[in-house]
């Protein structure tokens, strides 16, 4: 026996009581007595009883009139009970179990007999008794979950679906039929394939368990995400025929951005879809999109980090809904909005039911004026602002992710020109689809042949010879012709691929000067300027400087880097040391564009520069304005005192030429002498240094 059980004897005989109470004690079995039908009633009203032995021959109350009334109150499983009988008249026992006895016993009793049969009858009622808690235990959880639970029948093709099933779909009870397309007819068509697909695969192996989320219409015509889950119950042949699991609507967690509690983008791609399905309805209606981008990001998330920087942001989404809640700038009576973050530092607003573009830059003026008091981020005062691109429905959208693209163009054009939101024009689709064309095309240009390297020549302005040349990298693009390098470098910098064209604009330019250095000799060029973005410096350049002279077989002291002043802006250590590595073996390097940076005299003090480039800016400045001529006689001066060289850049005038002498600069390039120009070229204005006889007219 798995557990005790408690028996009522009843009989009339005392000897017949005790003898079998004995005997099923010493089996474990509580016992207690009973010597008329009235006793046995009483006890049994106690409900202490797992079974009743019940003697029929009883005087007064006989044994089937207990039974009846025992009846009236408990179930044969509650209570089992085997009649006693002396008698074998099967009338007798037929009327027994008639009443609701569950078997019988005859006197004299063969105990092992009765002993078999009370375990019997008790282990039913406890298996009964345990189903029974199951079930409740099993209805109570159904009821109390948020779930919902449906059972398909393979054989049959037909569903059981709970009535928590059909309320997550907004229907009641007696609204939704049994076949399965009550589940997948609703499967939103981006997702249908995708759960038809996966719900075969788990049906032909029946292995596992199922899962699957993806949306489902709801009543009220919106999409709910949901979970589906299930397991499959197989027959002996591994055939599956049943599928059942549960329902559990996401759509609250699927939807809302984990750090604000915002819509997601998932949230907010479905209201613009929403809003782009009410203007198809009412022609009059006109919605706008906002796109924030926190200004400065990038340099608070490293200075704050990250756990910090996510406080932040919590704080700009609290205030972002301030300010859109305290607007009253939106003029119809049904306006709203919506505000979500799609990630990182960017947050969209939709405008809803506006009446034009005015609206929606008074919103931007009042969201941006909200971000202009201090953030209290650990203890620390932060500020932050936000540039916005805005779109209108009036443009023209079918789908939600135009809108989200066009208001990103108009951010990017926004943050590009420093002002603080620009409203979308189709102009700027082009734009932005030309700029990722190039993108795409200079990602290649190096592998197709599409790159070429002009040099300028660098003329002493004493002699009127060449001094060096400078490389300066040309794109012929294969439709757009030439691109010069103030167009593409820029778009190399910001797509990563800085690293791999300079080093092809440095190998060139060093395989071209050690070829000059073997053919013309004691008159070859002295020196190859190539410029170096600020972008180079970050992968090691040095080593890709000494490899490069190593493979051409170029002296260092004939190579010189042009760095602006804004690489050392961005990591003046980097650059210091990188550049005192190439000054060690004999590589020079001068100051390109000086004057047009932050012309930081520290750096020409610390960094020992070889030469200074005036940019040309001041050299078109000489001889329209005297102040021009001020300007340039100031940086020589300086440069010479340091014991650097000069050189002019972009002379194009005879009159700056004898002007920069007057003032005494050492060199100039620019078109008064020549234009960029192919190695062919170069190679004859090494050979005929025709600018030596104006030299000789000048003395």
């Amino acid at each position: 026996m798995s557990r005790p059980g408690t028996l009522l004897i009843v009989d009339d005989t005392e000897f017949n009581r005790d003898a079998l109470a004995r005997r099923l004690v010493q089996k474990g079995f509580q016992v207690d007595t009973a010597a008329d039908g009235e006793e046995a009633l009483s006890r049994a009203a106690t409900g202490r009883y797992d079974l009743v032995l019940l003697d029929v021959e009883m005087p007064g109350m006989s044994g089937l009139d207990v039974l009846k009334r025992l009846r009236d109150t408990r179930s044969h499983t509650e209570l089992p009970v085997i009649m006693v009988t002396g008698r074998t008249e099967s009338a007798d026992i037929v009327d027994a179990l008639t009443l609701g006895a569950n078997d019988y016993v005859v006197k004299p009793i063969d105990f092992p007999v009765a002993l078999a049969r009370i375990q019997t009858h008790l282990s039913h009622k406890w298996a009964v008794a345990d189903l029974h808690e199951s079930e409740e235990r099993y209805a109570v959880a159904v009821r109390g979950a948020n779930d919902g639970l449906w059972d398909w029948n393979i054989s049959t093709n037909e569903v059981y679906w709970s009535p928590r099933w059909k309320a997550l779909l907004g229907f009641d009870d007696h609204e939704i039929g049994t076949h399965p397309d009550e589940w997948l007819q609703r499967v939103h068509h981006e997702d249908a394939p995708r759960v038809k697909e996966t719900l075969s695969a788990y049906l032909a192996s029946g292995s596992g368990h199922y899962e699957s989320e993806h949306r489902i219409l709801h009543r009220n015509g919106t999409f709910r995400w949901m979970r589906c889950r299930g397991a499959a119950v197989t027959d002996v042949t591994g055939r599956t025929t049943r599928l059942a699991g549960s329902l559990t609507d996401i759509t609250d967690a699927k939807m809302a951005d984990a750090l604000t509690g915002l819509p997601n983008r998932l949230l907010f791609i479905d209201v613009l879809e929403r809003a782009l399905k009410r203007t198809e309805r009412k022609r009059e209606y006109v919605f706008a999109l906002l796109v924030l981008g926190l200004d400065r990001f990038k340099v608070l998330n490293q200075s704050l980090g990250v756990l910090s920087t996510d406080q932040l942001l919590v704080s700009v989404a609290r205030r972002l809904q301030a300010g859109l809640r305290g607007t009253d700038i939106v003029s119809r009576d049904s306006a709203g909005f919506t505000l979500a973050r799609l990630g990182g530092d960017e947050f969209t607003v939709l405008l809803d039911d506006i009446t034009d573009a005015s609206d929606a830059i008074r919103v931007a003026e009042r969201l941006r004026a909200a971000l202009r008091t201090p953030f209290e981020v650990d203890g620390r005062q932060v500020y932050t602002s936000a540039t916005i691109g805005i779109t209108l429905s009036t443009t023209g959208y079918v789908e939600p992710e135009q809108l989200l693209q066009d208001a990103a163009i108009a951010l990017h054009r926004a943050k590009a020109a420093n002002t603080p939101f620009e409203l979308f024009d189709p102009a700027m689709r082009e734009r932005a689809m030309t700029r990722m064309q190039i993108e795409t095309d200079l990602q290649n240009a190096i592998g197709k042949g599409e790159l070429s390297v002009l040099y300028q020549p660098i003329l002493s302005l004493g002699t009127r010879t060449i001094q060096g040349f400078e490389a300066l990298a040309r794109w012929n693009h294969p439709t757009r012709g030439m691109i010069s390098p103030a167009e593409f470098i820029p778009i190399a910098e910001d797509i990563g691929i800085i690293h791999q064209l300079g080093r092809f604009i440095l190998a060139e330019s060093c395989t071209q000067m050690a070829a000059w250095q073997r053919t013309f000799g004691r008159v070859a060029p002295g020196v190859m300027c190539v410029n170096v973005a600020a972008g180079q410096l970050a992968h090691d350049f040095a080593s890709d400087v000494e490899q490069i002279l190593r493979d051409t077989g170029l002296e260092p002291s004939k190579l010189k880097l042009e760095i602006t002043e804004s690489a050392f802006i961005k990591d003046d250590g980097l650059a210091e040391a990188t550049l005192a590595r190439l000054q060690s073996i004999g590589v020079e390097w001068s100051i390109d564009d000086f004057g047009t940076g932050y012309s930081s005299l520290s750096y020409l003090h610390r960094l020992h520069a070889n030469t200074v480039k005036i940019d040309r800016s001041f050299i078109s400045r000489i001889g329209d304005n005297p102040k021009g001529s001020v300007m340039v006689r100031a940086i020589i001066v300086l440069a010479l005192n340091l014991g650097m060289d000069v050189v002019a850049e972009g002379v194009e005038t005879l009159d700056q030429v004898l002007e920069l002498q007057k003032l005494g600069c050492d060199r100039a390039q620019g078109y008064y002498f020549s234009h960029p120009v192919e190695p062919a070229a170069a190679d004859r204005l090494i050979a005929s240094q025709p600018w030596r006889e104006a030299a000789r007219t000048a003395c």
